[in-house]
């Protein structure tokens, strides 16, 4: 195995590292129900995307029914 001649530097280091840090979500609200939604994804609570309806969404029954 090949050993580096020289020790990187810290500068160089953190050069290659810059592209490491998290990035912020960036969130879109959708137009039906105004929720936080991802852009360019359909709506998990209501199931639209571009204000037509793409998944229908099952709704949750209750313990009495």
């Amino acid at each position: 195995m090949s050993v580096p001649k020289k020790r990187k530097t810290s500068s160089s280091v953190g050069r290659r590292r810059s592209h490491h840090a998290l990035k912020k979500v960036t969130l879109s609200v959708c137009p039906k129900c105004s929720k936080a939604v991802l852009p360019h994804t359909a709506c998990e609570f209501c199931g639209t995307y571009k204000n037509r309806e793409i998944i229908k969404i099952k709704t949750k029954k209750t313990k009495s029914e």
